[in-house]
Formats: C-alpha cells, structure tokens, sequence
C-alpha cells in the first residue's frame, strides 16, 4: 500500500489481495527495511480504522495457508487487539500520557525541549535517525523495525522524555493507534514489561536497514554495540487492571428513529453487528481545534482522517439508504448533539470507542444526549469480546488462547 494513497476501504481491499500471496514468505522477510516497504503489508491504517477487519485477514489467511506457514503473520495481526485490549482495562495508562505529554511541554527545560524538537525535525546529528525522522514526516509511515531503534535512539541515547517522542509518533503516524503506539513506546523504555528495554543496535541497522547508512553514516558511532545503555525513565509504572467494561455485540428492538454514529475506531458498520441497523441518519465527526489544537496533528495526519471519515460515510449512507452527513464542530459533543436533535433521534448506535481520543468525549456525549433525551447504545464486535477475553496477562500467553481459538485441534 502506498502511504500516501487515501485510506479507503477500496485501497485496503486492493492493498490486502496484493499482499496476501506474500504472507507464505512474510516470516524470513519481515524485519528487513526495504525501499518502498513490500516485503511487509502496509495495511496497519486500514486496521487501525477498521476500512479492513482483523476478521476479513485471518479468514482469508487461512483460507489459503495451513496455521503452521501463516501463524507469524497471524500473530502480528493479533498484536494491535492485545494491545487494545490490555489498554481497554488500564485506561489511567493512556490518560497518565496526555497529561504528561502537556506537562512535559510546560514544564521542561528550554535546551530539552530545543532539542526533542531539532530530534524530531531530522537534525539530531545522526544520519541514520535523521532520515527516520524525515521519513516520518514525509510519508507518515515507518517500518516497524525503524519505530523501534527510532524510539530507543529518542529515549537512550538522547534521553528525552518518552512521552514526548511517542507524541511525535502520534501526531505523524497515518496509523496511529491509542494502545499500539503507547504502549509499544513505554515497551522500549521499560516500563510495559518492567526490566526489560529495547536498545538500538548499530549491527541490527547495517543487517536489516543498510539503506539508512548507505552515502552518510555521520554519528553512527553514537549506537555502536555495547555503547547504548538502558536510561530508565522517572516513573513508577501502575499496572493495576480494571475490569473490562461489557457491552452488547447485538442490537436489540427498539422503537422511535435510530441513528448511527461513525468514529475513527470503527468505519466499517455494513460488515458485522450493526449491518441490519435501519438508521434515518449517520453522522461522523471532524474536529480542527480537536485535531490541532489537543492532539497538534501534521497536516497529512489530518487529510487521512478527513479521507478516512468521508469513505465510512460514503459507504454507510450506500448501505443504509439514509443520509450520512459530516458534523464539523469545535466541540464534537456539541455537534452530535445538534445532529441528533435536528433529525429527531430517540437513540445513537455506535461500536463502543475505545480508550483514546474517541472514548476521551464518550461521558461528556452520555451526559449531553441524556439531557436531549437520546439514548446512546454502544455495541461490540463478537470477535473483539472473545479476544479481549484471552489478554489477561502477557502477549504471549494471549496469543497461546488465540491460536487455538483460530486453529482448534481436531
């Protein structure tokens, strides 16, 4: 998939179809950072958006392919719903970032924050960052091989504040998931799996990535091997594990006109729990001061999301033969609020936000809908309530009940 081509779900189809003959060699080849990225498949922004379900990869997956030759690529496709799901119970994770990331900005010296910014521009003095940096900001995409020496260059090499660097993944990545890009940050500085860090290496960039050092290999002595040593952020890591917030994964009836609202969690309605809904309207909201303002997104990142936003709605008011309208509101409460109001709702359907920017309006939305009273009904995806179910603990075993969920024995 080219990352600068529209995240619609035409383009992941297309995208998917492309890449799954690969999937057989995915296992050898996937750690190598290669010109234009298609030993790897690219698809993260649809999954991240739901323009292409989990479900819809690992059904065709193993439709062609035994569990035993997909099973890499099937694990890698699980990632995102574990990290998901550990956040979902750890909400105070995701919020303890956000207001870190603020204060950070407030609060730091100015020579620290000079240079996070000279970092994070490309200007750090070491060729082969650099252009992970530029890459970044040109393509909004990265390998995630260069995600992880990029983050470790930030964290123990630089000594930057962890938050910040993974702010700056945020505010670019055209796939930038709440849990993924969280947690996988707090992994390489050590605080997801505690003792346990992710240190660049010299020998890993000349093995897998020599394009990076290829013509300029100014300050790569910086990561040597054996020079880079674990810098262990100030922070007392909080695991503590709530219970996993229940919601229905089916519609029950109910009378008065309906709505559907579409967010960046999910723009794939017409497939799933919510594909026989009978909505009068559909609505999705845009927000440039949330957009700008809260989360200081890049300009490309914004364009993705408008892109992204129109394609749901599109093929929402095609499946449902209702209008589906775009809400452009400073405050999206406010303006779902409006929507709801001017078209009558006695109720909005939506799939549940997770714990992110989404999910950061959702007491607000139940407080204002109440008043106008609309009820907001929340479901869940059947595939997502069972796999949430087996991350109780690490990855690893998750991922032990999930192959023998996806491969049961005979």
């Amino acid at each position: 998939m080219n990352p600068f081509e529209p995240l619609t779900r035409r383009v992941a189809l297309s995208s998917w179809r492309a890449f799954l003959p690969k999937v057989a060699s995915y296992a050898g080849s996937r750690n190598h950072v290669q010109a234009g990225h298609e030993n790897v498949s690219r698809l993260g922004a649809c999954i991240r958006f739901r323009t292409l379900l989990e479900d819809e990869i690992i059904e065709d997956t193993l439709n062609q392919y035994t569990f035993q030759v997909a099973q890499k690529w099937l694990q890698e496709i699980c990632w995102r719903r574990y990290w998901r799901a550990w956040l979902e119970t750890r909400p105070h994770v995701w919020r303890r970032w956000r207001q870190q990331v603020r204060s950070s900005r407030q609060a730091l010296p100015p020579q620290t924050l000079a240079r996070a910014e000279a970092v994070s521009a490309g200007r750090s003095g070491v060729a082969c960052m650099d252009k992970i940096a530029r890459e970044l900001i040109e393509t909004g995409y990265l390998h995630n091989h260069s995600r992880m020496w990029w983050a470790s260059f930030w964290i123990h090499v630089e000594q930057l504040p962890w938050e910040l660097g993974a702010d700056f993944f945020f505010r670019h990545l055209l796939d930038a998931d709440p849990a993924s890009n969280t947690l996988s940050w707090r992994w390489v500085a050590g605080l997801q799996t505690p003792g346990k860090s992710y240190l660049v290496r010299l020998s890993n960039i000349e093995k897998y990535a020599p394009g990076y050092l290829r013509g300029n290999e100014t300050g790569s002595e910086r990561l040597d091997d054996g020079v880079v040593s674990v810098r262990s952020p100030l922070e007392v890591a909080n695991f503590a594990r709530s219970p996993l917030v229940e919601y229905p994964t089916s519609l029950f009836q109910a009378t008065g006109r309906r709505g559907l609202w579409l967010h960046t969690d999910d723009f794939l309605p017409e497939i799933g729990p919510l594909a026989d809904l009978a909505p009068a309207s559909v609505a999705a909201y845009l927000s440039e001061r949330v957009y700008k303002t809260i989360y200081d997104l890049s300009p490309q990142r914004i364009s993705s999301l408008r892109a992204v936003t129109q394609d749901g709605l599109d093929r929402a008011a095609a499946h449902y033969a209702c209008p589906a309208v775009v809400v452009e509101a400073e405050d999206p409460v406010l303006g779902l609020g409006a929507w709801a109001k001017d078209e009558g709702l006695a109720e909005v359907v939506a799939f549940a936000p997770l714990i992110g920017p989404v999910h950061d309006i959702l007491s607000r939305l139940k407080l204002h809908f109440a008043k106008l009273n609309v009820r907001l009904t929340l479901i869940r995806r059947p595939s997502d309530v069972t796999a949430f179910s087996f991350a109780t603990a690490g990855f690893f075993p998750f991922w032990e009940k999930m192959s023998r969920h996806l491969n049961p024995p005979h």
